[in-house]
């Protein structure tokens, strides 16, 4: 890691002051293990305050914050930050046309991790530059050998994603404290547990199909085969008890206990093959969002309380608890299981179907995740577009927008 010597970015003034917390402390100069390379950030990339901003810039990268409380945007001429309830842009930081290709944040800390992109990209797409904007300049960097596929933020870590390996830094002083080897990782699957305690990290294993999870508590690794197909994306609650995964053919998501890997729960998001995003947990673990390319955001009811399932066990909830959500996810032709014939029965009758489910653009990339609001959720797309819409839990059907924001172009907001 190497102190930038000064900001690349141009400041942006906006109305009021952002509501985010101080920046934690950081080590400024500790070299990681396996760094490529020891040399200063490009002094070229930075701005004078003459600098024009970019007022139609290309979307390459969002991401909602460990809380989904705000959301970040990197484009082809820098990066963006916002509240998400109510919608506002906090601050933004512009760079003469050159690209953030990923940005993440912590919490609601002005800590940021970000990595070029974009056709000019600011930074090499092989660092992961860590931007203090309390201090408005980059405060270090890791550089690898080969093009950073993703990167995770908690509290104490750094996870930084590669196509074959897989980093966890502390983040006060920026040591290797694990890596990871898994098979071809291109879309940078990655998701680490954001309690307290021990980190739990899930990423896909050394075979197609299969979910690696680390228990750093424990220091036990489990190996889940959790399909036959290679995996399209993963989910995991904040406490890291539940593990959500889609494979590559998109119609299935399968629900896992990720402290024992027994399989909970199999939900279906349709018929035809299809591209998953995203999915995520509501906060009680109640609820589980899907998005994917046929432009539909589906709602799932989770049939298993994340809170009794033990270090080494899982409990499904008795069939006689009164709270738990009525089963509208469930086919109606699932009666037909009584039937002597019901051994041949294709599974996807049997499945349970999303309690609700919102219609979008089809082919753009959405990403989704539960609202502060009680039964909302909210959807980002690749377009600037953000949706906060609300589900039914009893009745369920169509979900109903109760809001729509351009984030891009406020001024067209509806």
């Amino acid at each position: 890691m190497t102190a930038a010597s000064s900001p690349p970015f141009q400041f942006v003034v906006l109305d009021g002051t952002p509501d985010l917390l101080t920046t934690p402390h950081m080590a400024q100069s500790v070299q990681p293990p396996n760094s490529a390379s020891d040399s200063e950030p490009d002094d070229s990339r930075s701005l004078s305050t003459h600098t024009i901003q970019n007022q139609n810039p290309k979307l390459l990268h969002l991401s909602f914050n460990q809380d989904h409380s705000c959301f970040s945007v990197a484009t082809d001429s820098g990066f963006r930050v916002y509240n998400c309830d109510p919608v506002r842009e906090l601050f933004r930081r512009d760079s003469d046309q050159r690209g953030v290709g990923m940005v993440q944040m912590l919490f609601r800390y002005q800590i940021l991790a970000l990595v070029g992109g974009g056709p000019d990209p600011l930074y090499p797409p092989s660092k992961v530059m860590m931007w203090d904007d309390n201090e408005s300049r980059c405060i270090g960097e890791l550089s690898f050998r080969s093009e950073v596929r993703g990167v995770r933020l908690r509290r104490d870590r750094i996870v930084v994603v590669l196509e074959h390996k897989i980093f966890l830094y502390n983040i006060s002083d920026l040591t290797l404290d694990h890596q990871i080897v898994t098979i071809s990782n291109p879309k940078g699957l990655c998701e680490v547990s954001q309690g307290s305690g021990h980190p739990l990290l899930v990423c896909p294993g050394i075979q197609k199909g299969q979910v690696r999870v680390d228990h750093y508590g424990s220091k036990r690794t489990k190996f889940i085969v959790a399909h036959d197909s290679r995996l399209a994306c993963l989910g995991l609650t904040q406490d890291g008890r539940l593990l959500a995964t889609a494979s590559s053919k998109g119609t299935l998501v399968r629900i896992f206990n990720a402290l024992d890997g027994s399989l909970l729960q199999e939900v279906r998001r349709g018929a035809e093959r299809a591209e998953i995003y995203s999915l995520a947990f509501s906060s009680g673990a109640q609820w589980l969002a899907v998005s994917s390319d046929k432009g539909t955001v589906h709602v799932f009811s989770v049939k298993v309380d994340s809170g009794s399932l033990g270090c080494e066990r899982s409990h499904r909830r008795s069939a006689s608890e009164s709270n738990l959500p009525s089963p509208l996810g469930i086919s109606s032709l699932s009666f037909m299981k009584g039937l002597s014939f019901s051994g041949v029965l294709p599974k996807y009758f049997s499945s349970e179907w999303s309690v609700a489910k919102y219609h979008l653009q089809e082919g753009l990339r959405y990403i989704v995740a539960f609202g502060h609001q009680k039964n909302t959720v909210v959807i980002l797309g690749m377009d600037g577009s953000f949706y906060r819409c609300q589900f039914d839990p009893e009745n369920g059907g169509e979900m109903t927008q109760i809001e729509y924001y351009n984030f891009l172009k406020p001024e067209e907001t509806s």
